[in-house]
């Protein structure tokens, strides 16, 4: 059963720093690349970042470029996204899942519970 739990949500200050956790379980993690996405109230879900099976290629969406930073251990099961110098605008609840920037179909329509991130003053 796939399972993906987000984690390390929080509210920061404009400018700060959080790093997001997922561990996931129930299918062959380290045979897919793997995407963070983000929905803000009233928005469509967007890819945030993404990174290859092997960690060899990453890619950070142009909004988020320079500040954002994903990661994966294949040994753990685990996908990281670091943000600093966060803005407003990312404020979102945050979701990692399977892919290389959309979701496979095998992975149907799961998704986790997101974690909340709030950048505010």
């Amino acid at each position: 059963q796939v399972q993906l739990v987000e984690s390390g949500g929080g509210l920061v200050r404009p400018g700060g720093s959080l790093t997001l956790s997922c561990a996931a379980s129930g299918f062959a993690f380290s045979n897919e690349a793997m995407t963070w996405f983000r929905q803000a109230p009233g928005k469509e879900r967007e890819w945030v970042a993404a990174i290859s099976r092997a960690s060899v290629t990453t890619l950070e969406a142009d909004s988020v470029k320079g500040r954002f930073s994903i990661s994966r251990d294949n040994v753990k099961n685990m996908l990281y996204l670091q943000m600093s110098s966060l803005k407003p605008e990312d404020t979102a609840m945050y979701y990692c899942n399977a892919g290389w920037r959309s979701v496979p179909q095998w992975m149907g329509d799961y998704w986790g519970q997101g974690t909340q991130v709030t950048v505010s003053s």
